[in-house]
């Protein structure tokens, strides 16, 4: 049966290379190349929806495969990550016999003797395992002072499908990489063993059980996730209490509670970005299945909820989030800082080549890019957007908001481009997060979360002394933000030599200002790459991100103006100090 299932994949991908290699790379060299395009877009959609038929046919790994393309939009076009977003993770449960064999022979005793109640009708199921509803024994549920749980147990033969599929995958890697075609735009087995790890690590439980407590520890009182209960884990069944709540994206069932979804919204943004630019660890999938929202209640059923509930309710919310599902987390290590803040400065200083250079230091850009390409692009990003403060982006025409994402994703699809795993789980989490939160709060301004999160970033890079004028940058940025262009006339005056002036404390005054005056549009700047990220978020993942970070550098250059501006008032201070005390 598993040999049937690799060449069944094997002769499926085999087929797709023969007609990519015939209209692709024949039919140009012939004089065909013309007519080989004509029908290249249903070509590919016609791809995605027969791997589509062939994931639903074969479960397992085949649709998490399809998940992880779908959002691959760094290596595949448009027609196929969109044909792919509908395959969903949700196939026929395997009947209750079988699990109940491998739960036993995992726990070693009956469900019986381990549980009180076992609801052998699951609550979900899903390509790799499903969850079911339990209830532990009197003793048990005493010991950890909650009785009601989800035991998930693996669909029995999983690890053998996943090292079936996982092993046809690198065959068919190997062939990919010998194609120049395609060897020159991605690195197929780099791709095919980031999907492997990530995969390994989604069917060991205990890993995943390691993942939510490590999550717990890391949050605060107002973020929660199910507790574990380790007794009754294994590598393929995991036993959690029952944190069952309010879907986050129900909308209708928040408001019924008395929830404010915009309220929902922010803390689930601020959540976010705590844990991706404080903690470190994130959860790398924080869809809407995987978020509930918890009303909390008075009257605690048990100690240990009631110490949850005393110490959410310390915070002055009457609910709070609950995080499940930790087989997928990530991680912002220290050496992508590093190639961040390269290309934080490259920005700032609007050197393309640097900004390029940074790229490939982040392992962004394979071997053979054309560099010169990617540089054009990106000095057109700064020209239509990088100058243009909050109102002006919100100007912007969505139709040009479109075209240009669209070019810009064109450009990185037939460079050879691909994303870091740790980059390109950031990147798809926070269009979790934006879409998630624009679902809730149509008016939803990322700019309010990403304030103090900017400030804090820069306060982790340079030092406290540098946060705390960053925050006063930020501040002072959002107070100017519907000034009009005085200052940029008047800096504009300085530079053409129209305002001359004779004397020296005049002209340290005019110093003064110009500094605050370049500040000022450093800061309107920053805001704007911000909003210009926020917007292009739901639109394009890799544009979005890539404004995202390209306003930090923005950042800097208004606290450094600001902190030279401090120093020429306090040597102007001083000097009048002098002149009136003679």
């Amino acid at each position: 049966m598993l040999r049937a299932r690799s060449g069944k994949i094997l002769r499926f991908a085999a087929a797709q290379m023969v007609v990519a290699w015939w209209f692709e790379l024949t039919l140009p060299r012939i004089g065909l190349g013309r007519f080989a395009a004509r029908r290249r877009v249903e070509r590919w959609r016609s791809t995605a929806q027969r791997f589509r038929v062939l994931a639903v046919e074969l479960g397992g790994l085949m649709i998490k495969i399809g998940q992880f393309l779908s959002s691959r939009m760094d290596v595949l076009p448009p027609e196929v990550t969109k044909e792919l977003e509908g395959l969903q993770d949700e196939v026929s449960p395997v009947p209750f016999e079988p699990i109940r064999t491998l739960a036993e022979g995992q726990l070693g005793m009956r469900l019986t003797d381990t549980f009180t109640s076992f609801d052998p009708r699951p609550l979900a199921a899903a390509s790799l395992g499903q969850a079911h509803s339990a209830t532990l024994t009197p003793a048990a549920a005493a010991e950890l002072g909650f009785a009601e749980v989800v035991v998930k147990v693996q669909r029995p033969g999983i690890a053998d499908i996943v090292a079936v599929d996982l092993r046809a995958l690198r065959r068919i890697a190997g062939w990919l990489s010998r194609v120049r075609f395609v060897s020159r735009r991605v690195d197929m087995p780099a791709l095919v063993e980031e999907f492997a790890h990530v995969s390994l690590e989604e069917i060991d439980y205990l890993h995943e059980a390691a993942n939510a407590e490590t999550f717990a520890v890391d949050s605060p009182a107002s973020v929660q996730a199910p507790r574990i209960v380790w007794e009754q884990t294994t590598p393929q069944v995991l036993t959690m209490e029952d944190v069952t709540a309010i879907k986050a994206n129900d909308v209708t069932a928040l408001r019924r509670a008395g929830i404010d979804p915009r309220e929902v919204a922010a803390a689930f943004a601020h959540t976010m970005f705590d844990q991706l630019f404080r903690s470190g660890f994130f959860h790398a999938d924080p869809h809407p299945g995987n978020i509930f929202v918890t009303p909390d209640h008075p009257v605690a059923t048990s100690a240990g909820v009631g110490s949850d509930t005393a110490a959410a309710t310390s915070t002055g919310a009457d609910w709070h989030l609950t995080f499940v599902d930790f087989g997928m987390m990530g991680q912002v290590p220290k050496d992508l800082r590093a190639g961040l803040r390269e290309l934080i400065i490259a920005v700032a200083t609007r050197d393309s080549r640097r900004l390029v250079a940074s790229v490939e230091l982040i392992g962004v850009l394979l071997d053979g890019a054309d560099t010169a390409e990617l540089e054009r692009t990106l000095t057109e990003l700064f020209a239509r957007f990088g100058g243009m403060g909050f109102a002006q982006l919100r100007e912007v025409g969505e139709k040009e908001l479109r075209a240009f994402s669209t070019d810009f994703e064109s450009v990185v699809r037939d460079l050879p481009v691909q994303l870091p795993e740790n980059l390109f789980l950031i990147i798809r989490s926070l269009s979790m997060v934006s879409g998630l939160c624009s679902s809730l709060d149509p008016t939803f301004n990322i700019w309010e979360v990403v304030e103090p999160y900017a400030g804090e970033l820069i306060e982790d890079e340079k030092g406290g002394a540098a946060g705390t004028a960053a925050k006063e940058v930020l501040h002072f940025a959002r107070l100017t933000l519907g000034l009009p262009g005085r200052l940029d006339s008047l800096v504009q005056r300085i530079e053409d030599g129209e305002l001359s002036v004779s004397t020296p404390s005049l002209d340290r005054r005019v110093t003064g200002l110009e500094l605050l005056a370049r500040g000022v549009i450093s800061a309107v700047l920053f805001t704007g790459f911000v909003i210009g990220g926020a917007v292009l978020l739901p639109v394009t993942d890799l544009g979005g991100a890539l404004l995202l970070i390209a306003s930090a550098p923005a950042l800097i250059h208004s606290l450094s103006t600001l902190l030279r501006h401090r120093s020429l008032s306090r040597r102007h201070r001083l000097s009048a100090g002098r002149i009136s005390s003679d």
